[in-house]
């Protein structure tokens, strides 16, 4: 059984589906023809997390890539733009999150994005329902779309996951004046969690999310 339909027949609490179906294109579109081995290695050599997940807005051995230089002129419009990178351990959903940008995703490894869309937050309410999974393979580079909910890649294996996420520069970094919108964390950045994550509910951060705190089983 091929991992896509392993992860159909052990999570059928979520609709689960490969980046290359239709219904990808409400939320991205997948990026083809680049040459991804120079910046895969590189993602690599970063070491792995003792335990938990991590993320770095900015990699340097990474931003040297020939596919960083890509990603800066034909994803980001030659803007300011930073290459990092997520890895580690994590199959939970715990919170979703957007930007007022797209965000550009490499699967280092195999992984798994949880989806939702921006207008799918009601009154201050996501529905875990209207959730969906999205199948990685290790190689593949997609654009996820500004209106894009999303968080930290689920792992589909027990060696855990590396994921580049590329976005203008500064995004994810601390802010100092926050706008008016509850949901802002960070700059370019609009969170809200499962109360079950009690770290970002700690952090203050709004718990708008209703219904089963998504686990991935592989």
């Amino acid at each position: 059984m091929d991992m896509l339909n392993k992860l159909k027949a052990e999570n059928p609490n979520i609709k689960f589906y490969s980046v290359n179906d239709p219904e990808f294109l409400e939320y991205g579109c997948v990026i083809e023809g680049q040459d991804v081995k120079e910046m895969t290695e590189a993602a690599l050599s970063v070491a792995m997390p003792e335990s938990g997940s991590v993320y770095s807005p900015s990699v340097e051995v990474m931003e040297k890539t020939e596919l960083a230089e890509y990603i800066r002129r034909n994803c980001f419009g030659d803007m300011p733009t930073q290459i990092g990178l997520c890895w580690g351990y994590n199959d939970t959903m715990n919170a979703m999150e957007y930007h007022k940008s797209s965000e550009i995703n490499l699967a280092v490894t195999d992984i798994v994005l949880l989806l939702a869309h921006v207008w799918d937050i009601k009154d201050g309410k996501l529905d875990v329902k209207d959730i969906k999974g999205f199948y990685m393979k290790k190689g593949e580079l997609a654009e996820v779309y500004a209106t894009s909910l999303h968080y930290c890649p689920c792992q589909t294996a027990d060696s855990g996951f590396y994921a580049l996420v590329a976005l203008p520069k500064n995004t994810n970094t601390a802010i100092e004046n926050k706008c008016d919108n509850p949901y802002q964390s960070d700059k370019n950045k609009w969170i809200l969690c499962h109360p079950d994550c009690k770290e970002l509910v700690e952090k203050g951060v709004p718990a708008g999310i209703v219904g089963e705190n998504y686990k991935v089983k592989y």
